[in-house]
C-alpha cells in the first residue's frame, strides 16, 4: 500500500509532531493543578526527561502518545498499514528506551505515573484515574 500523501506533504505533516505542550500533557497539567499539585516540567537531570515531575513525592507523570508508545488494545496504538518496515523498528525503540528509563527511574528512587493519550479524552476519567494512580504511589491526600 503506498501513502496517499507526496513525499514533500508527508514531510510537512510529520514536521508538525511535537514532543512537548502537546494536548494530552496540557490536559494532565490541567487537571493535577486543579487538583492542587504543583510539579516541574521536563527536567532534564532525570532520565527521559519526564513530562511532569511531583518532586515532593519523587513521582514522574508520563503521557504517552498511544500510537507513539505502542498503546496496547487501543485502537490508535497500532502499526500503521503502509511501511511497516520503517515504523515497525522505530515505534519497538520507543518501547525499549520507555522500558529502560523506567528501570533508571526506579533506580534512582522515583515512582511513575503513565497516563496515555487515549485517558486524557474525558477531563472527569482522566481526574479520577489520576487520583487513584497518585494514592496507589502513596500521596495520601490531594492537596486540595
Amino acid at each position: 500500500m503506498t501513502d496517499i500523501y507526496s513525499k514533500k506533504r508527508r514531510s510537512e505533516i510529520m514536521s508538525r509532531i511535537v514532543s512537548r505542550d502537546t494536548r494530552p500533557e496540557i490536559r494532565v497539567r490541567s487537571v493535577l493543578h486543579r487538583m492542587g499539585f504543583r510539579f516541574r516540567l521536563h527536567r532534564n537531570d532525570l532520565p527521559g526527561k519526564p513530562d511532569l515531575v511531583l518532586p515532593k513525592w519523587r513521582i514522574v507523570v508520563l503521557v504517552h502518545g498511544c500510537f507513539w508508545h505502542g498503546h496496547e488494545n487501543c485502537c490508535e496504538g497500532h502499526l500503521p498499514k503502509t511501511n511497516g518496515a520503517y515504523w515497525a523498528p522505530k515505534l519497538e525503540k520507543n518501547r525499549r528506551r520507555d522500558i529502560e528509563n523506567a528501570v533508571m527511574l526506579e533506580r534512582r528512587g522515583w515512582k511513575r505515573i503513565v497516563i496515555w493519550e487515549c485517558q486524557t479524552y474525558s477531563l472527569a476519567k482522566l481526574e479520577g484515574h489520576l487520583r487513584h494512580a497518585l494514592l496507589a504511589a502513596g500521596v495520601g491526600t490531594c492537596p486540595k
